[in-house]
């Protein structure tokens, strides 16, 4: 999905903004985006964000929802910005962007950026629509939290059974253990894994809070059974095999969601 998020109470990082956004040409979308850095350059990137990216974004009609970094090497701490937007539609992100793109100011503050080379190597972007058991997000304005992206691939014909966990189980046994729902979303693409995947977002108090959080939610009865009973309903494991990806984010001192 008012990292990776005013609002998310906006990580629709808030995403109980489906419920705000007024559907035109197909209904809202989100577009998570990835950024990596050409070498000592996030710092540049987030200053360029900060100071100059979100205002323009808004400007052209986009709605920043959360901005996060990675905090693991291996999901490209210091290299890597993650962040989500929402568009009025699908029509409506393609019109901005293209905006965006040819708007005098945001050409002079992208050129003077890069004066010394390239300050991005690579651009990642995901289309989403919000699930529909996505909970509604409540104003957040405390201590900077640690987010968590996750992402559930399925089986084939097996992503409507996953939604089902979530909804009837998953997301109140989340908020039971202390982890906060932010937004659940699907991607709209084939590339990206359209019917099959579930990406969604997650806040906690810290990485140790992350911890003991997700150690009592497994060991949770409830879920046992839940778990259970979805699998042989569905007459298996509802993720294929190393199905389900974890990065853990920082939001950054810009993100309207902490």
């Amino acid at each position: 999905m008012k990292a990776i998020l005013r609002l998310l109470a906006c990580l629709a990082f808030a995403t109980g903004l489906a419920s705000t956004l007024r559907a035109a040409d197909g209904g809202p979308v989100f577009e998570l985006r990835t950024y990596t850095a050409t070498p000592g350059n996030l710092d540049k990137l987030l200053t360029r964000f900060r100071d100059h990216t979100l205002r323009i974004f808004e400007k052209h009609g986009m709605q920043n929802l959360g901005y996060a970094v990675p905090l693991d090497a291996k999901d490209g701490a210091g290299e890597k910005l993650v962040y989500l937007l929402a568009h009025k539609s699908r029509e409506a992100a393609k019109e901005s962007w293209k905006s965006f793109g040819a708007d005098p100011e945001w050409k002079d503050v992208s050129a003077k950026s890069q004066v010394g080379g390239k300050i991005v190597a690579k651009v990642e972007s995901v289309f989403l629509s919000v699930a529909n058991f996505n909970p509604a997000v409540a104003e957040y304005n405390g201590a900077p939290r640690v987010f968590e992206m996750r992402s559930y691939t399925t089986p084939d014909g097996k992503i409507g059974a996953l939604d089902a966990r979530f909804r009837d189980h998953t997301c109140a046994l989340f908020e039971k253990h202390g982890m906060t729902n932010l937004g659940y979303y699907h991607p709209i693409d084939a590339k990206d894994g359209a019917g099959k995947t579930l990406i969604y977002f997650l806040a906690h108090k810290d990485r140790a809070a992350a911890e003991k959080s997700w150690a009592a939610f497994r060991a949770d009865p409830v879920w046992v059974a839940a778990k259970a009973a979805s699998e042989k309903a569905a007459g298996g494991s509802l993720t294929i095999p190393d199905g389900v990806k974890s990065v853990f984010l920082a939001p950054t001192d810009f993100s309207p969601v902490k």
